[in-house]
């Protein structure tokens, strides 16, 4: 399957954004989707998934109340909603596609990215 993660840009301390995935080639809702976020200077990290009939959503605890994972299998694109958004959130978010949710070595379709910026 075929990742395109979209809508990052720049944001001021406070505000929201919302990011997509759109995929293709395969069908959508056989896969878990996952986002990951990468710093400049630091591993990257695990953000959150959502299993495949978009019924389970999981997250990393030190997000939990500000991002949303959901997904629409019938326009097979994955979101992640980011609200309250700190400088510290400020990376690149990478979606990631496969069986299960949050082991990145064992997911083996990966979208290229989209930069998220915080401005303070």
């Amino acid at each position: 399957v075929q990742l395109q993660a979209s809508g990052g840009g720049l944001v001021q301390a406070g505000g929201s954004l919302r990011l997509s995935c759109a995929a293709s080639g395969r069908p959508f809702n056989r896969y878990a989707m996952n986002w990951f976020r990468q710093a400049r200077g630091k591993e990257r990290e695990w953000v959150g998934g959502i299993s495949w009939d978009g019924q389970n959503a999981y997250y990393a605890d030190s997000l939990v109340g500000r991002f949303t994972i959901s997904r629409g299998n019938a326009k097979s694109t994955l979101y992640l909603q980011l609200n309250d958004l700190k400088p510290e959130d400020t990376a690149i978010y990478y979606c990631a596609a496969g069986t299960v949710v949050g082991a990145a070595a064992q997911l083996p379709y990966w979208g290229q990215g989209t930069l998220v910026t915080v401005s303070s």
